[in-house]
């Protein structure tokens, strides 16, 4: 016998709303990633303008704001399929309630991560 909470309408709804949650966060991510990279290259260019000579690179905006993109399409496809699973499980009647996000977990530690790194970055360059 299913259980009543599988057959109502609003568990589906609640999965639906944390799918489009994870996608808002992913696309966040995304947005932040380029506005980054591209707030480096807005540095290299007033460094340049200001010294009258050419700017030397600096990776740290570029590759902050691609790891950052590249993190808002794994938390997109990886909340996708999350999203997939859950629904298979309430049709189905095996889902578990209570179980922790393994995606949450490991997006906030990539996170924690990244902006360690950015920390020790900026002290870096001064």
């Amino acid at each position: 016998m299913p259980n009543p909470a599988e057959q109502d309408p609003r568990v589906y709804f609640a999965a639906e709303r944390t799918l489009l949650a994870w996608i808002r966060t992913g696309v966040a991510l995304m947005a932040f990633g380029f506005a980054i990279a591209r707030f480096g290259l807005f540095l290299r260019q007033m460094q340049a303008a200001r010294t009258a000579t050419t700017a030397h690179s600096i990776w740290g905006s570029p590759l902050t704001g691609v790891v950052l993109i590249a993190l808002g399409i794994l938390v997109n496809v990886s909340a996708s399929i999350n999203h997939v699973r859950i629904v298979r499980q309430l049709s189905s009647g095996t889902w578990i309630p209570g179980k922790i996000s393994k995606t949450a977990i490991i997006l906030s530690a990539l996170l924690a991560v990244l902006g360690t790194a950015m920390a020790i970055y900026l002290l870096l360059i001064h």
